[in-house]
């Protein structure tokens, strides 16, 4: 059995070292035709963190990386981290001048880009953030002025006696910018502690979600929590094998899945739902012995299809700022549709009405009285607050207001109702949009809704409204869908107008991205 942590380790690029240490053969990363064992996994980090130090970064710099999921983003994570840097990861889709906004709200000296669109544009970036000084591109050349990555590393010699130590765990690792539910995104502060705390918690899992044998999937992308931390870093932590997935396609990752003979599957909702129609689903998922699912809730259809292709997936609950993970269905050992399970080892979990002082705590269970409350939590995954001053962290006895909503059922098992700032009134009475979202979703002729509020002037009130993406071919309309849907809801609680369109806006982990749906509001 795997160990935790443990005091020789301080760092995520610590658990890389003593993987190689352990079983320096053993087989690390798996991407396209490249195999990579820990020993030169540890010893391409070695480089990395030379290479980092030669252009002159010092401990505390931060180094904004914008790459895919190839070795060069865990050889430059660790290498940043070895360092002693602050890794800011990026999306990889970020433009320019998106791009801009969090070099300049970071105050990263460098950044490390595989993006065409910025590669092409490092002149106009410069221009935007005279702080920038080195743009180091994941190609064998660049444009003037950039630094091509594979050469930087040719050149680096390696320092193992030059390893950073932290000087405590609190000590700044990443900077991960989230955007919440509306405005620019935020940096939240994770820690060393952080970081390798909800490592240690998930590991406390039963059955254990990861071993040296396991072969973990690596198809999120590592610039989002999920994917750096307990994707990678669960790989780091117990020594695994991670076969890295650049560009997600269903059909080609469950052949990856089958060639590789892949244990363990971290994946988000729109994965699974792509998986459900592949004609390869039971070969893919042949050796799977544990399929996680979180960052969004499975549609219970989804759930359902796997269940009856003898696939178990278990689903997660977590947010950026909580290193991710808080909750899962593991916990308990018993999945049902709707629920994200129970709070990890180590982390304490509440239900506020917005009336209690969560420190007022009589037991360690979530309220069970059935009542929707802000889940309100405490763990030493949680992170420092907000860059750059740790603004709207933990409060002094260290409880985080998550902002999102849910309910306890009689088994203690928790059920997210929705974001308390996406809550609608409509008459004074509260309407969740992920409440009636899952009762539209669960319509046959219904891939995908979302719902937000719209503003009625007129009566000093909210509506809802429905934009949903109909299945091909379908013959759905608006008073069909809502006569169907009245079966389920209250008649306050249905959408006053339905849109239908050809898709929704997502995230990179596929969670619909309600800013960029209301920043467009489509009509038709």
């Amino acid at each position: 059995m795997q160990e935790r942590a443990g005091a020789d380790v301080h760092t995520v690029a610590d658990l890389v070292h003593r993987a190689a240490g352990v079983d320096p053969d053993h087989l690390a990363l798996v991407h396209d035709g490249s195999r990579l064992t820990w020993a030169e996994l540890d010893d391409r980090v070695d480089r990395a963190a030379a290479a980092l130090r030669g252009l002159g970064l010092a401990p505390g710099d931060r180094l904004l990386l914008q790459l895919g999921n190839t070795p060069d983003f865990p050889v430059l994570y660790c290498g940043a981290l070895r360092a002693g840097l602050v890794a800011v990861p990026a999306n990889t889709a970020y433009t320019g001048p998106e791009l801009a906004h969090l070099l300049a709200d970071s105050g990263a000296r460098a950044l490390v880009t595989s993006a065409v669109q910025v590669i092409s544009a490092t002149d106009r970036l410069r221009a935007d953030v005279p702080a920038l000084e080195r743009v180091l591109v994941a190609a064998p050349s660049g444009p003037e002025g950039t630094l091509p990555l594979p050469g930087v590393l040719a050149d680096a010699r390696p320092d193992p006696t030059a390893r950073h130590q932290p000087a405590s765990g609190e000590e700044l690792a990443v900077l991960l910018y989230t955007s919440g539910t509306s405005g620019r995104p935020r940096g939240a502060m994770l820690s060393h502690r952080a970081l390798l705390a909800n490592l240690d918690q998930c590991g406390e899992i039963r059955p254990t979600v990861a071993t040296p044998a396991d072969v973990l999937l690596l198809a999120i992308p590592l610039f989002h929590a999920y994917g750096l931390n307990p994707g990678f870093g669960m790989v780091a932590w117990a020594g695994a094998t991670g076969v890295l997935v650049d560009s997600f396609d269903a059909a080609g990752s469950l052949q990856a899945m089958a060639r590789h003979r892949v244990t363990n599957v971290p994946a988000v909702p729109a994965m699974y739902v792509q998986w459900a129609d592949q004609p390869g689903l039971a070969e893919g998922f042949a050796s799977v012995r544990l399929a996680l699912s979180g960052a969004a809730p499975l549609p219970p259809p989804v759930l359902r299809r796997f269940a009856a292709a003898g696939v178990t997936v278990y689903e997660g609950y977590g947010l950026t700022e909580t290193a991710p993970v808080l909750t899962s269905t593991l916990i308990g050992g018993l999945p049902k549709p709707g629920s994200v399970g129970r709070p990890l080892p180590g982390v304490e979990l509440r239900l506020v009405d917005g009336t209690e002082d969560p420190d007022d705590t009589d037991d360690e269970d979530p309220d069970s009285d059935g009542d929707p409350g802000e889940i309100v939590v405490r763990g030493a995954n949680l992170f420092s607050g907000y860059w750059p001053d740790g603004a709207d962290g933990p409060d002094a006895e260290g409880w985080w207001a998550t902002g999102d909503v849910a309910y306890a059922d009689d088994d203690g098992d928790l059920h997210l109702v929705d974001r308390r700032k996406e809550l609608i009134l409509v008459s004074g009475f509260n309407v969740y949009p992920a409440e009636v979202e899952a009762v539209l979703a669960d319509h046959p002729d219904v891939v995908e809704a979302a719902v937000l509020g719209e503003a009625d002037p007129e009566r000093g009130d909210e509506t809802v409204r429905a934009y949903v993406v109909p299945r091909p071919g379908a013959e759905l309309t608006e008073a069909g869908l809502l006569g169907w849907a009245a079966g389920s809801l209250a008649r306050f609680k249905l959408p006053a107008s339905v849109v239908f369109v050809d898709q929704l806006p997502h995230s990179a982990t596929g969670k619909v991205s309600k800013a960029r749906l209301r920043e467009t509001r489509p009509t038709a």
